[in-house]
């Protein structure tokens, strides 16, 4: 049984910085693409980032590109969200996830193709 645990959320003034992490167990970590997702009051859940199994290959959102950087560590089974620059807009709990069958780029940003999710953590971003 894969499980994923984030954290690393909390509250920040707009243009502050946060790391996320998510710790998973249950199965080989390196063998698999991990990626980040968020969810806004009343919106659909949103693809962030993504990373391949070595850490390579990060693919991201247009709205978090050149201020969110993810990574991994797969000697701690960890991958992370280093989030700068943050905007009010910004404000979603944030979850990550992982699956058991491989993507492309395009089907990597679809929320229903991961099978494995986090119990989220909450980001507020204050103007």
């Amino acid at each position: 049984q894969v499980q994923l645990v984030e954290s690393g959320g909390g509250s920040v003034q707009a243009g502050g910085s946060l790391r996320l992490s998510c710790a998973a167990s249950g199965r080989t970590f390196s063998s698999y693409r991990m990626a980040w997702f968020r969810q806004a009051p009343g919106k659909e859940r949103e693809f962030v980032a993504a990373i391949g199994r070595s850490g390579s290959l990060p693919y991201y959102a247009d709205s978090v590109k050149g201020r969110f950087t993810i990574s991994r560590d797969n000697a701690k089974n960890t991958v992370y969200l280093q989030m700068n620059s943050l905007k009010p807009e910004d404000t979603a709990v944030y979850y990550c996830a992982t699956a058991d069958s491989t993507m492309s780029i395009v089907t990597m940003r679809i929320p229903a193709r991961y099978e494995y999710w986090g119990q989220g953590t909450q980001v507020t971003v204050s103007s």
